[in-house]
Order: C-alpha cells, then sequence, then structure tokens
C-alpha cells in the first residue's frame, strides 16, 4: 500500500518534506517512523488524516501521515 508522509521542523533536516512511501499491509505509524530512522523522541505529534494518532495505529492505503517534533510555547 502506498501512503504519503509529511515531515515538519527538525524532522526534515536531511530528509523530505513531503514523499510517498510503500509500507506492507496493515502497517502502523511506528512502521514509518521506523522505516525513515525518525528519532523516537524528537516526535512529538504524529496526525493521520488531519486527525491526532498515536504510534500503534493501523494505517490504511493512501493515508497521509503527519509528523512534528515539539512546538514550542510562547
Amino acid at each position: 500500500m502506498e501512503v504519503n508522509v509529511k515531515l515538519f521542523g527538525d524532522l526534515r533536516e536531511g530528509r523530505f518534506k513531503e514523499e510517498k512511501t510503500e509500507l506492507q499491509e496493515n502497517s502502523r505509524v511506528i512502521d514509518i517512523i521506523n522505516k525513515h530512522n525518525l528519532p523516537l523522541d524528537k516526535v512529538a505529534i504524529c496526525m493521520v488524516n488531519n486527525c491526532q494518532a498515536e504510534f500503534g495505529q493501523v494505517l490504511q492505503n493512501q493515508d497521509t501521515v503527519a509528523f512534528s517534533p515539539p512546538v514550542g510555547g510562547m
């Protein structure tokens, strides 16, 4: 299956802004994190199709998954 992956902030450094990624059926959000070697301690926000998601969420074909590092306060 194919999902669209978006990275924000420091997670883009040395990587990409947005990319299509091929995954096996029943893959989870954590599988994307592992595939792209994202530092787990830097992934503060995870969204699937514009809804907050957990690392264990199962993905569907054509989902959009976005990862963001912690966002600073005021």
